[in-house]
């Protein structure tokens, strides 16, 4: 279920962020898969025995977000530059 989480927001990030590389777009996708599967895990008290809470999705709902966010910051800071 997070590495769905992940990669749908990185996907959804993309889209709003109108990347067209594929090299950007996969990057975005890995990153959100990553962050998603790592805060998921330590807000599910680090195991993914068992159910995901409700909490640990909100927890990787956010901090995917807000990794993404950050990524695409520094990506355009990166260019303009």
């Amino acid at each position: 279920m997070l590495i769905v989480l992940g990669a749908t927001m990185g996907w959804m990030a993309s889209i709003l962020a109108r990347s067209e590389a594929p090299g950007t777009i996969l990057r975005q996708i890995a990153l959100g898969v990553a962050v998603s599967v790592v805060a998921g895990e330590i807000a599910n008290d680090g195991t993914m025995i068992g159910s995901l809470s409700f909490l640990s999705l909100g927890v990787a709902l956010a901090a995917t977000g807000a990794a993404l966010v950050l990524y695409n910051a520094v990506a355009r800071r990166r260019v303009r530059a």
